[in-house]
């Protein structure tokens, strides 16, 4: 019999939960329950409100000048009326959390097996030593190799897995029997994400604490959980099992955010021809209307035929010098024709960016070279144009996105503040923002608005070729549909040749017409996308195309298998 049977409660119980910030309502009257041992997602849009209640069951809010109000009880504590020193016993201990961004949780100056231990002696009366060796031994838990050796490195030495498992370690110390955890994969290529997933699972059924979820991907719910609740703007859409909220949704927006998702198994359809007109405003806003995956086949045939406009030959990059040498990319070759996508895929590490950097001329190679229309091509070509992943750090804060979109046209020579403040309109509407928005600044855009900004500021040097570097990694998935719609407009619209690099196969197909797959510097497999998702050559390309998340609980918990099948041979 669980603890919450021999005591009558349920390990987490919030009735009527409402948040307030100022004059907007972030959660309103929001109820549920999580049982002992069993598994919860809160899956919704960025905005919906998920992480606000995730933060509101371990008392966050307090202090921060919102207001909350409802019931909320975790782990036997009521967080509403608990004293400072009771929330303090229950965070960490009885209930632990686990956050997105592990290099913002965790102290850069600090080993992290110091970190760890440091939170164990916080809420266990023991010595130095033995915190030590308890770091050491959930670090090993949560496999990391070599984990007393690597309990003495800092963050910066860990690869983004290591630091999340390490986060997972961490909240593991006291043995809570409550794990929240905050989009813990959103930052995480597929392979890693799996094992992070698949670790998590294996936490569960080793240690039978209750998992509360917080994530936007609908996939990663259906690997992790037993039960979904879908938030919108701040409220309970659609809540119950996962095999029949994601199998047999029946609200219509929990139809959409699944309509939404990038599957492996969607029919890839012809695309429509070529057109000139721009379409109406907000058309991109739409969802799944066209995707780029409709464009993907006519559009590509026909620029089979079309020109090369870009073409690498044996690229390489090292950096560093002697002992300390990484070639980050080696020996790569290939071409790019007008009008087509070329998607690029690959764990983290794999030199996918590097080469992204290298084909845009932001950096030099160390070897190879590239052609450009059939002329060499070295340093910055304006008609090469680049999205990259992060557009709050790839835009000045301090200057409004009217000017930002302005800086191509200016370093083109045109001076006419007239011409150009209208030429800044016309792409601000052509990405579906407004003209009106000229003046604003990076943070008061959502992710997605700012992602179009850099899609715009793209679009003001008349490029041939636009390289985007994980554009829609970090967005929710109808943010990232929109985005990714938008792009196929763009291309077809405009004739752009496009190469996008993402480590979700499941986007790339959805977006490209041919695919190439790094691994470790090089390419491991190139193709049509029909034929390398199809009838993959490579057993590297087979285990990627693995690791991504069925949206069948059933097909998951098969994948699970087969993954703990193959990491034991």
């Amino acid at each position: 019999m669980s603890l919450a049977d021999m005591t009558g409660l349920s390990l987490v119980d919030v009735t009527d939960l409402s948040v307030d910030f100022g004059d907007l309502r972030a959660v309103d009257g929001l109820s549920f329950r999580l049982e002992q041992g069993a598994a919860l997602a809160l899956v919704g849009e960025s905005g919906s409100g998920k992480s606000t209640v995730a933060a509101a069951l371990l008392g966050l809010h307090r202090g921060t000048g919102a207001r909350v109000g409802g019931s909320v009880e975790v782990a036997g504590t009521d967080v509403q009326r608990a004293s400072d020193e009771e929330l303090r016993r229950l965070r960490g201990g009885r209930a632990a959390m686990v956050f997105q961004d592990p290099l913002s949780s965790l102290d850069p100056y600090y080993a992290i097996g110091d970190q760890i231990a440091e939170v164990y002696r916080a809420h266990a009366r023991v010595s130095r030593r033995a915190a030590r060796a308890r770091a050491v031994g959930v670090l090993d838990r949560v496999g990391i190799p070599d984990a007393a050796r690597r309990s003495r490195s800092r963050p910066h030495e860990f690869s983004g897995g290591m630091r999340q498992r390490a986060l997972i370690a961490m909240a593991l110390a006291c043995e809570p029997r409550l794990l929240i955890a905050d989009e813990p994969t959103t930052a995480l290529d597929v392979t890693v994400q799996a094992q992070i997933l698949d670790l998590l699972h294996t936490l569960r059924e080793e240690t039978g604490m209750g998992l509360l979820l917080v994530t936007h991907d609908v996939g990663v719910a259906a690997e992790s959980v037993d039960e979904v609740l879908v938030m919108r703007h701040g409220r309970a859409v659609e809540d119950g099992p996962v095999s029949g909220v994601l199998g047999a949704p029946a609200q219509p927006y929990t139809r959409e955010l699944l309509a939404a998702v990038p599957r492996l198994d969607a029919p890839r359809k012809a695309s429509p021809a070529p057109r000139k007109a721009s379409p109406a405003h907000g058309e991109a806003e739409q969802a799944g209307e066209v995707g780029v995956a409709e464009q993907a086949g006519q559009a590509g045939q026909a620029g089979q035929a079309e020109e090369v406009v870009l073409e690498a030959s044996g690229l390489r990059r090292v950096f560093g010098r002697g002992k300390r040498a990484f070639t980050a990319v080696d020996d790569v070759s290939l071409t790019l024709r007008r009008g087509e996508t070329l998607g690029i895929v690959g764990e983290s590490g794999s030199g996918k960016t590097t080469l992204g950097r290298m084909l845009v001329g932001l950096l030099e190679p160390t070897a190879g070279s590239l052609r450009f229309e059939g002329r060499a091509h070295t340093g910055v070509n304006p008609a090469v144009q680049m999205v990259f992943q992060d557009p709050v750090s790839s835009l000045n804060p301090r200057r409004s996105v009217g000017e930002s979109i302005a800086d191509p046209l200016r370093a083109r020579g045109e001076s006419a503040q007239g011409r150009i403040r209208e030429r800044v309109a016309e792409l601000l509407e052509r990405v579906g923002l407004e003209a009106a928005h000229h003046d604003r600044y990076p943070h008061e855009f959502s992710g997605g608005q700012r992602q179009r900004v850099g899609i715009a500021r793209a679009l003001a040097a008349d490029p041939r070729v636009i390289v985007c570097d994980e554009p829609v990694s970090a967005l929710d998935v109808t943010t990232q549909a929109h985005v990714v719609d938008l792009l196929g407009e763009l291309r077809r619209e405009l004739g752009l040749a496009l190469v996008f690099i993402a480590h979700d196969l499941a986007v790339v197909r959805q977006v490209s017409d041919r695919v190439a797959v790094m691994r470790k510097g090089g390419i491991v497999e190139e193709g049509p996308v029909a034929e390398v998702y199809g009838a993959p050559r490579e057993p590297y390309t087979r285990q990627l195309l693995a690791a991504v998340p069925a949206l069948d609980p059933e097909a998951a918990a098969r994948r699970r298998a087969e993954r703990r099948e193959l990491a034991a041979v």
